[in-house]
């Protein structure tokens, strides 16, 4: 819970300790890979079609994704048309994790999700995760279709990120695993792989979206992120229903909505004023939900989604999305 400074603004919450409920899949048999890049390994089917890059572990200590990966690798799923192309992005993060310190291998250096522009990919900068986007740029240039597969810390329904494009709301709601689909623009601190400029362009044909499948650590989580990888390879006809797969879940009516405002810490002293849940709506326009300092955060309508609340934030990162339901 927060509290109030003497001051009048908020006292932080302690970070939590969080548990872990999953064990790290062992990507040993796969980090070779078979392009040329370590930790990609891609599969061709005779017939024509897109190729799609699976895509895990952009940061090391989100591996729900990775386990559905690893599955699906182990048990030789194969495209029927096209090209399928599972990578594992931030190894080097991953082999850091530990459970007593689950949050501490999120990255090495810097958060590889924020690296995505061209300009600082061909720049002279140097560190442990621009240096591997240069090496799996490659890899996202070549793809038709990137399903990006994270977790989030705190408490949140599931959703899934699909960019300012029209192709990547459409493709989101087509896949209807996680059923919320938001659009954004990204962050301050620097463009995510769906804000890379060929996924981007309003003009374009190529499409990414991310799926944040739920909370760190939880089986839940694991199952919605198999539920998108299998949703999307469904809709683009790649796989079947074969019986050894997991079965089409029940798909419920997707919700889209569309970020407003992100409100980006301005201080060390952000705080909300009680411990609010991903996805919840606010009923009430000017509702008061956060102090950045003695500054108020508040709701700009009604009916106000809240996208991603880090109950913990400091200055320059993101504190929450608000978002406006658009169906």
């Amino acid at each position: 819970m927060t509290g109030i400074a003497p001051n009048g603004g908020v006292v932080p919450a302690p970070l939590p300790s969080f548990e872990v409920l999953i064990e790290q899949p062992d990507l040993a048999r796969w980090r070779a890979g078979n392009t040329g890049v370590p930790g990609f390994t891609s599969f061709a089917a005779t017939a024509p079609g897109p190729h799609v890059l699976l895509l895990s572990l952009m940061h090391g200590n989100e591996f729900s994704g990775a386990i559905v990966l690893e599955r699906m690798l182990r048990t030789g799923l194969r495209p029927l048309r096209g090209r399928l192309t599972f990578g594992f992005a931030n190894l080097a993060a991953f082999d850091r994790f530990d459970p007593d310190n689950p949050t501490a291998s999120r990255f090495v250096d810097e958060d590889m999700n924020r690296l995505w522009d061209p300009a600082a990919i061909d720049g002279p900068r140097r560190s442990a995760e621009l240096d591997r986007v240069r090496e799996i740029r490659a890899a996202v240039e070549a793809a038709d279709y990137v399903l990006d597969l994270h977790s989030m810390l705190w408490p949140s329904d599931p959703l899934i990120l699909c960019g300012g494009t029209a192709r990547g709301r459409d493709l989101a709601a087509a896949i209807g695993h996680p059923a919320l689909v938001v659009s954004d623009t990204g962050h301050t601190s620097g463009p995510r792989l769906i804000d890379y400029p060929r996924f981007a362009d309003p003009d374009g044909t190529a499409c990414a979206v991310l799926v944040e499948a739920g909370q760190h650590w939880h089986d839940d989580t694991t199952s919605m992120a198999s539920a998108s990888v299998h949703g999307l390879l469904r809709h683009l006809g790649m796989i079947d229903s074969h019986p050894a797969r997991p079965a089409p879940a029940p798909q419920p009516a997707v919700r889209l909505a569309e970020v407003t405002d992100v409100v980006t810490a301005a201080t060390n002293a952000f705080g909300f004023m009680r411990s609010f849940r991903g996805g919840e709506v606010i009923p009430r326009r000017n509702t008061l939900i956060a102090l950045d300092g003695t500054s108020e955060i508040r709701t700009p309508y009604d009916d106000c989604l809240l996208v991603m609340p880090t109950l913990r934030t400091s200055r320059g990162h993101t504190a929450v999305r608000l978002a406006r339901i658009l169906g």
